[in-house]
């Protein structure tokens, strides 16, 4: 979860249909917000409704009136018993881990359950973990151990409902955006068969 703070001056936000916890779409308002779409009616009637640009992001306004962005529309996981999982949430704790180099989650159904999952398929920081073990590679008993232990750190961090339940190690960094952001779609979203 990201904290953006207040907002600047001539600018209002809210959130949009906020559930148990808070967290709804952001709308923002005020005169540095786009009128629309190049030559795009149908998207910037999409978009902007009643003067309110729908940034696509869900977050939520804590009691100091600070904007805290939880995730992505598109991106949210939900359960059976209609919890909602913010990949990015789970991504973050990952991520702060310096023996990750980056971690994409996921929500996977098994084919004798109709839960969602939570998976994550993890890049490791293969110099850092070197370094971890005192100048030696690891073996791959020792890299799924080291990649084991991080999720399971992040598990005590989150509620049950959040937990990663499986895992994969990628040999290769994910596909990425110009902006350097990693793509929710194509390759990056399949799941590797050696998993734990």
């Amino acid at each position: 979860m990201m904290r953006l703070g207040l907002p600047i001056p001539n600018v209002e936000y809210k959130i949009d249909n906020p559930n148990t916890e808070g967290v709804g779409e952001i709308l923002v308002k005020g005169p540095n917000i786009m009128l629309g779409y190049y030559e795009d009616e149908q998207k910037t009637k999409e978009t902007i409704i009643d003067g309110w640009f729908h940034t696509g992001d869900l977050g939520k306004i804590d009691e100091n009136g600070y904007l805290y962005i939880t995730g992505r529309c598109k991106s949210v996981i939900v359960t059976k018993n209609g919890k909602n999982i913010y990949p990015e949430e789970v991504e973050y704790y990952l991520n702060d881990n310096p023996l990750i180099s980056e971690a994409l989650v996921l929500g996977i159904h098994k084919d004798d359950d109709d839960e969602t999952y939570i998976n994550a398929q993890i890049y490791p920081n293969i110099e850092a973990i070197t370094e971890y073990l005192k100048g030696s590679v690891p073996t791959k008993e020792e890299l799924w151990k080291i990649i084991s232990d991080s999720v399971a750190n992040v598990n005590k961090k989150l509620p049950n409902y959040k937990h990663i339940k499986s895992f994969g190690i990628r040999d290769n960094e994910f596909e990425k955006t110009t902006t350097q952001k990693i793509k929710r779609y194509g390759d990056n979203m399949k799941i590797n068969k050696d998993e734990k």
